[in-house]
């Protein structure tokens, strides 16, 4: 019976393994498609998020499976009930990638009024703690789960940048004001997919810890 169990939570965590990579690249192609203003490859990012949700769904009832049929001890219900909540916020983050896509969309065909590098730097320090959150609950690795937490700042520092520079922008030329508001709302999704990311992690030091951290 344990045996089974262990088989069935090493296919959990090879699901959560493939969802997160699936954000991570919905997350990429959200970026270049903006950056390029590349209007097909933002169709495909959107289209992508279906993808994910399904993906949402599959591991939702392999976690009903678990705790229907295997009968977890404590510390395995930690870890499925981590697995549930950190789907959810995993879901939001393709939305996010999506809804990126859908701006690149409604700027298609008119220069950017400034260079994206800042953007393009936030959603490089979102995947990194997308990606080590995964790896955290896979490992149960408190002390990477907890870096992440701290990595917030990079990508809240780099939201503050972006907006203070978009303001004063908007003070200088306000005819610019409907395309920054645009790229503003573009590092304010980034922003959310850090918060996102940072959830992930507080339940990741649930599973191990039994505490969440708010």
């Amino acid at each position: 019976m344990r045996d089974k169990y262990e088989m069935q939570l090493r296919k959990l965590h090879a699901e959560m393994i493939e969802m997160g990579t699936m954000i991570e690249q919905a997350i990429e192609t959200a970026i270049k498609a903006l950056v390029a203003q590349d209007t097909e490859l933002a169709k495909k990012a959107i289209e992508a998020d279906d993808a994910i949700d399904h993906q949402e769904r599959e591991i939702e009832n392999l976690c009903l499976k678990l705790f229907l049929t295997q009968q977890p001890v404590a510390g395995d219900m930690r870890n499925i009930s981590a697995a549930l909540k950190m789907i959810t916020d995993m879901e939001r983050i393709g939305d996010h990638a999506s809804d990126i896509s859908e701006l690149t969309l409604c700027m298609a065909g008119t220069p950017y009024i400034k260079k994206l590098e800042h953007v393009q730097q936030m959603a490089k320090e979102t995947i990194v703690m997308l990606v080590s959150s995964i790896e955290a609950y896979v490992n149960a690795d408190e002390k990477k789960a907890k870096s992440v937490i701290a990595h917030d700042d990079i990508v809240d520092d780099l939201f503050d940048t972006i907006k203070n520079e978009l303001i004063a922008m908007i003070h200088d030329n306000p005819d610019d004001g409907e395309q920054a508001c645009d790229l503003l709302m573009v590092a304010k999704y980034l922003e959310r997919i850090g918060d996102h990311a940072t959830n992930i992690s507080e339940w990741v030091l649930f599973s191990i810890t039994g505490e969440h951290v708010d």
